[in-house]
């Protein structure tokens, strides 16, 4: 049987572009990741990692012309979008450079015995090791910085781990290019080109996350998709870590205050939030509670008329634009739902922005409107209408976990007075990330950053985004009473590597 090719198409006209690559085997698989397996001793020495790290920056915004041009053709983003992401996606490769020549990751801690402790403490060393071989499961939405060049591969690479992509469907050219990108940054250190491995197609995928030498897997998609690879992971002989970003709601509270003292600036903020990207951010705001007051009407119009402003926009594929014309209908037809700016096809390829409006009472219980608490993929969110505290503690009650949650307070709750420090309480549980004042879109690659949150927001406690996604994988080794000439070097008394450790119970650099 011949294998199925893989077709580049173009989201604004649904027309095959070129067939880019054939779906791999399970044999090809084999191959692939037994490559990358063979290429991990090559990352054993970290200047060796922050310099590929460092290279991959500079090849990727070397062919910046013709990566963000296939990437256009592919995804429909834009060129500007697209240059911010690229130039994103550099950063992060740099930032994990610097985060591995600093070496703080391996969490270094030597203790000398101590015969006085209870009970006595012999020699123990410990710092964090590489897992091994990690299947990075690229997003659709951001075809840069969490596909084959993001956040997953940059901090495996990072780690010291190689890896292999499963490339998405929505933009394969571009996966080719950039994996030939990396492998040309990984060649100006020696480092074997399986080091960067990739596969295409659905059954790869599965065969991905059950290769007995793939030690972890990192995942940006559906919870529906992510979930089964979840339960692959986790049913394999040997379960493995599965880092996977599923969905999220990412909640919206405005109270009363808030929406009394700037509901029309409240209003046109959410309108870009919520469309920005024609809603395929993964952090968009799809479920806001604002008042049942006069304030909260003039949020709603303020939101009416800037959503009522926006264009018509083309989704990544017609897929997902059938999805998301068939999710706003069915939301639409719940009884008391009503869509002051009606969301949905807005051409043979594109989709209008628009958004639904629901009192907070209808999701206060399980019911058939349980489906607004739903991520619903695109630009639409649904506006809760509350009457008091109660309704909108009711509602909170009842959301699944989140990447993000957001409070609008007024400058007194800003400052102390009332519900604010209440609210953020009440918000923390749902969300990795909880903002105030503030909108969700938009995740910065900084070192306090998190990107992750309860189920189904991600399948684990860690994130994604920021310098600690190193951590996901890396597994503590504790070596006791080892000669000083056996131990890594990491670990030896004179610290000839020069790294931050915690030494007898001192923090040390």
């Amino acid at each position: 049987m011949a294998a199925a090719p893989v077709w580049s198409v173009d989201p604004r006209t649904g027309k095959q572009r070129e067939q880019v690559a054939v779906e791999a085997t399970a044999q090809e698989v084999d191959a692939t990741v037994r490559a990358a397996h063979q290429a991990r001793g090559a990352l054993a020495d970290r200047t060796v990692r922050s310099a590929l790290l460092r290279s991959a920056a500079d090849e990727l915004e070397a062919a910046k012309g013709t990566l963000i041009e296939v990437a256009d053709a592919e995804t429909a983003l834009g060129p500007v979008r697209l240059t911010g992401e690229l130039a994103r996606t550099c950063y992060q490769l740099r930032a994990f450079a610097d985060i591995v020549d600093e070496g703080a990751f391996l969490d270094v801690v030597i203790d000398h015995p101590d015969d006085t402790a209870t009970p006595p403490v012999p020699d123990l060393r410990r710092h964090k090791v590489p897992l091994g071989v990690v299947a990075v499961y690229s997003a659709s939405n951001f075809p840069f910085a969490f596909s084959v060049p993001g956040g997953d591969t940059a901090s495996a690479l990072a780690a010291g781990c190689p890896v292999v992509v499963k490339a998405h469907p929505d933009h394969p050219g571009l996966s080719e290019l950039v994996a030939k990108v990396l492998r040309r940054a990984a060649a100006r250190h020696g480092v074997p080109e399986g080091v960067l491995g990739l596969v295409h197609g659905f059954e790869a995928g599965v065969e991905l996350v059950r290769h007995p030498l793939v030690a972890a897997a990192g995942f940006t998609g559906s919870v529906r998709g992510g979930r089964a690879l979840f339960d692959a992971a986790a049913a394999r002989p040997v379960p493995i870590p599965f880092h996977g970003e599923l969905g999220s709601l990412n909640p919206v509270l405005v109270t009363e205050a808030a929406a009394a003292e700037r509901a029309e600036a409240i209003g046109a903020g959410l309108a870009g939030s919520m469309t920005l990207g024609v809603g395929q951010f993964c952090v968009k705001p799809g479920l806001v509670l604002a008042p049942a007051s006069a304030a909260g009407d003039r949020l709603v119009k303020s939101l009416t008329d800037a959503v009522s402003d926006t264009d018509a926009g083309v989704l990544l594929d017609h897929r997902m634009r059938d999805h998301f014309v068939a999710g706003v209908a069915e939301r639409t037809r719940l009884p008391d739902v009503e869509s002051p700016v009606t969301p949905g096809a807005g051409g043979e390829h594109t989709v209008s922005a628009g958004f639904l409006t629901v009192p907070a009472s209808r999701l206060a219980a399980e019911g058939e409107h349980d489906l607004l608490l739903e991520e619903c993929f695109g630009p639409v969110t649904v506006v809760v209408r509350y009457e008091d505290d109660a309704e909108v503690r009711a509602v909170l009650s009842r959301l699944p976990g989140n990447l993000t949650a957001t409070v609008h307070l007024s400058e007194e709750e800003g400052a102390g007075q009332g519900r604010g420090a209440e609210i953020l309480g009440e918000l923390t549980p749902l969300a990795g990330r909880v903002l105030v004042n503030a909108w969700p879109t938009g995740v910065a690659v900084a070192p306090a950053q998190h990107h992750g949150g309860p189920y189904p927001a991600t399948t684990s406690t860690s994130t994604s985004v920021g310098g600690t996604a190193i951590e996901r994988w890396l597994r503590p080794v504790a070596y006791q009473n080892s000669p000083q000439a056996l131990l890594p070097q990491e670990l030896r008394d004179d610290n000839p590597l020069g790294l931050p450790r915690r030494f007898n119970g001192r923090l040390e650099r």
